[in-house]
C-alpha cells in the first residue's frame, strides 16, 4: 500500500479510507491511482469489514487529475488506459470500479472539491453523502476529453440521460445540495463524514451475509432488461439466506433486543 497518498484504518468493522494528498486537493497522479486500487484491495482482504467510509484529507474529496503531474505519463503501452490482465477495466478505471466489486457497501463522504476523476470514483462509492458547499462537476469536456473512468457503470443508475449529458457536455459545477437534487448524491449533511460514519455503523450492526447478498442482487439487477433474472436471482439469495447462522442471528436479536452475534464471512479481495 502507497502511505503516501492512501491510510487505512478498520475499528468496530468499519474500514476508513483516506485520500492523503491534501496539499494537492487529493489530485490523481500516477502513485494515487496505484494507492487507490492497492486500498480496495487491502480491505477486501481484511476480515471483518462490513462496510468502507471513503473521504479525502484536507479541503477536497479530490479535485480530479493532476494534469502537470500527468502530462508525461504515456496513453498508451504501460499507460493508464490498456486494460490489465486479469481485470475487467483498465488501471484508469479501476479507482471506480474496485469500490463496485467490493462486496461489501461503500459510502462516500465529499467535501470541497469533487471533480472529474474524483467525482467519478465517488461515484463508484454505494451511497454519497456530500456537504451542501460541495463543488461536484463531470470536468473532463474542459479538458477536450470525455469521462472514462468507469462512468458508464454508474452515472445511467442515478441520473435521467438528459441530466447526464448536460452535466458531461457543459462540464458545470454544481453543489452538493443541486447534487442531490438531480440524483448525484445521495443526500446532503453538513458533516458528510461524521454522517458517512454514522451510516456505517448503522450497517456494519446488519448482518453481513444479507448486506452481501442485498448490494449483490441490486448491482447485478438494477438496469437488466429481463426481469426474470432478477427474481431468480432474488430466490437464489434467499435460499441461502433462510436458516444460516447469521440469518438466525438476526432473529434472535430481535426478538430478545440483545446485540446480534454475527459471523463474519471470510475475506475476499476483488
Amino acid at each position: 500500500m502507497n502511505e503516501e497518498r492512501v491510510r487505512i484504518s478498520v475499528a468496530d468493522h468499519v474500514a476508513t479510507v483516506t485520500l492523503a494528498r491534501p496539499d494537492k486537493h487529493n489530485a490523481l497522479d500516477r502513485a494515487m491511482f496505484d494507492a487507490i486500487i492497492d486500498a480496495a484491495q487491502e480491505v477486501g482482504a481484511t476480515p471483518g469489514v462490513r462496510a468502507v467510509v471513503l473521504h479525502g484529507d484536507g479541503p477536497s474529496f479530490c479535485s480530479g487529475l493532476d494534469v502537470t503531474a500527468l502530462a508525461g505519463e504515456p496513453l498508451s503501452g504501460e499507460g493508464l488506459i490498456d486494460r490489465e490482465n486479469g481485470h475487467r477495466a483498465n488501471r484508469a478505471q479501476r479507482p471506480c470500479v474496485e469500490w463496485i466489486d467490493l462486496p461489501v457497501p461503500v459510502i462516500a463522504a465529499i467535501h470541497g472539491t469533487c471533480f472529474g476523476g474524483g467525482l467519478q470514483i465517488a461515484l463508484g462509492a454505494d451511497v454519497r453523502i456530500a456537504a451542501p458547499d460541495a463543488r461536484l462537476s463531470v470536468m473532463e469536456v474542459k479538458w477536450g476529453l470525455i469521462p472514462d473512468m468507469g462512468i458508464t457503470s454508474t452515472l445511467p443508475r442515478l441520473v435521467r440521460l438528459d441530466v447526464a449529458k448536460e452535466l458531461t457536455y457543459t462540464g458545470r459545477i454544481v453543489s452538493g445540495e443541486d447534487a442531490a437534487r438531480v440524483g448525484l448524491v445521495t443526500r446532503v449533511a453538513d458533516d458528510p463524514l461524521a454522517a458517512a460514519q454514522e451510516l456505517a455503523a448503522e450497517i456494519a450492526g446488519r448482518s453481513p451475509d444479507a448486506v452481501r447478498s442485498a448490494k449483490k442482487l441490486y448491482d447485478t439487477t438494477w438496469n437488466d432488461p429481463d426481469p426474470a433474472d432478477g427474481l431468480v436471482l432474488e430466490a437464489e439469495l434467499q435460499t441461502a439466506l433462510i436458516g444460516s447462522p447469521n440469518q438466525m442471528a438476526a432473529v434472535v436479536a430481535g426478538m430478545t433486543k440483545e446485540p446480534p452475534q454475527f459471523v463474519d464471512p471470510a475475506p475476499a479481495t476483488v
